[in-house]
């Protein structure tokens, strides 16, 4: 639900793979503008979502997309491989973050 508007409908793993896919690899970059390097990573995931502190590159294996990330020279301050959720199907379908 977003505003009060149903945006998808389905068990939380048919939304998952319908809509963000297996694995998330988050990069942080010692940089103040993430979408710089949006570039750099292209075709090296399924989608690229470029957040304020953080790059979101959504892939099928997040330990082999890292090691492409780092074949190319980008060097993170930091990356995390992690399992898809449901905060991420909200991140696609209404392109804005979970607050509280």
């Amino acid at each position: 639900m977003d505003g009060w508007r149903i945006v998808a409908e389905g068990s939380p793993r048919s939304m998952i793979d319908e809509h963000v896919g297996r694995e998330v690899l988050e990069l942080r970059l010692d940089l103040d503008d993430h979408h710089g390097h949006e570039a750099a990573v292209a075709g090296l995931a399924d989608r690229v979502e470029v957040l304020t502190d953080r790059m979101l590159l959504f892939t099928g294996d997040g330990e082999a997309t890292l090691v492409a990330v780092h074949e190319r020279g980008i060097r993170p301050s930091s990356a995390l491989v992690r399992r898809a959720g449901l905060e991420d199907v909200f991140l696609r379908l209404t392109g804005r973050q979970l607050v509280d």
